[in-house]
């Protein structure tokens, strides 16, 4: 009897998690064909949205209620880390005053599912007062809005996955989309490169990966270890113990770098002789040593650690002269991190 409770426990459960997981898959696929669609909805419309706000000399105001309005901060906060400068208006508070906000050389767009949004409804009489273009991303194309739109993008969707079609779902992804499609063409067409947006990131470890430089956290003057290819086994160690990074540079007469010599260099020798005393660096570096430029990114000399499993990159001058050294710890703790 035990067992036959248990048995039935058990499809209960896998009953259970069968429909959880067909359920998430169907989301998904009214979703992503909602995305599809909007493939065929990238028209002239579409370009002539771009060509507007590329033509403007203001910003991108977006506005919109409820669901749609989240979607069109997040639409903001895309445009302006890639370089196309936007703001959000709520369409009660512009009514309230907030509306001040909007210049004439502004571009707006307006984000609506059912194209009769009432406070939008309201606010487009004020918007065509100050004469400003109006882009409509709606879900209604043949709706009362969509008549006083200059331009309209079509975010129209087939079925929500919501299966009473209350809580937008589709519809909301549709407009996100449509709002990155918008994003990324202003981007090229604007030649917005990496280094653009890390000035607009400097923060990040995006940000920092893309324009900190080698220069700017590497040890420089007396805290770069070096030593003369003829230096002694016993001075050749103290400058490695001293400076703390397990490593040091061994130049020639001129103070060109010639090698390293690290922490696994002595321990390699060790277990090959007990005899070091005769020992000069030159006998001890490993030669030709992986090295990178003050003026290279520091994501790069990352990339150098981790391909060659080395902790310390000597920092050379155009004469090859050792002029300074980064060490994998530093980078780490500064928050650059690989792709």
């Amino acid at each position: 009897m035990h067992e036959e409770k248990s048995v039935t426990k058990t499809q209960k459960k896998r009953y259970s998690l069968d429909r959880i997981i067909t359920i998430g898959k169907e989301v998904i696929r009214i979703e992503s064909e909602a995305v599809k669609n909007l493939y065929e909805k990238i028209d002239a419309g579409f370009a002539k949205a771009v060509d507007l706000i590329m033509r403007s000399d203001g910003r991108v105001v977006l506005t919109g209620v409820g669901k749609s309005g989240l979607i069109a901060r997040k639409i903001v906060a895309t445009m302006n880390s890639t370089g196309t400068p936007a703001i959000y208006l709520h369409p009660t508070d512009a009514l309230h005053g907030d509306l001040g906000m909007v210049r004439k050389e502004d571009v707006v767009i307006l984000l609506s599912k059912s194209g009769a949004t009432e406070e939008l409804q309201m606010l487009i009489p004020m918007l065509k007062r100050l004469k400003v273009p109006l882009i409509g991303m709606l879900g209604d194309v043949k709706s009362r809005m969509a008549r006083q739109m200059d331009v309209i993008l079509d975010v129209e969707v087939l079925e929500e996955a919501c299966p009473y079609d209350l809580a937008p779902t589709a519809s909301t992804t549709a407009s996100l989309v449509m709002g990155d499609a918008l994003s990324v063409a202003l981007l090229k067409l604007r030649g917005f490169t990496q280094q653009d947006f890390a000035m607009l990131h400097p923060g990040g470890s995006l940000g920092k990966r893309l324009s900190l430089k080698i220069s700017e956290i590497m040890y420089t003057g007396d805290a770069i270890p070096v030593v003369h290819e003829n230096t002694s086994f016993k001075d050749s160690i103290l400058e490695i113990t001293s400076k703390r990074l397990g490593v040091t540079c061994v130049v020639d007469d001129d103070g060109k770098l010639l090698g390293v010599i690290t922490d696994g260099d002595l321990r390699r020798l060790l277990e090959r002789t007990t005899d070091l005393s005769g020992l000069v660096a030159r006998e001890m570096m490993t030669e030709n040593p992986k090295s990178v430029k003050p003026g290279q990114l520091a994501s790069l000399a990352l990339q150098k650690m981790e391909s060659h499993k080395i902790t310390c990159l000597p920092v050379t001058d155009k004469e090859d002269k050792p002029v300074g050294i980064v060490h994998l710890h530093d980078l780490v703790n500064l928050g650059l991190r690989m792709r």
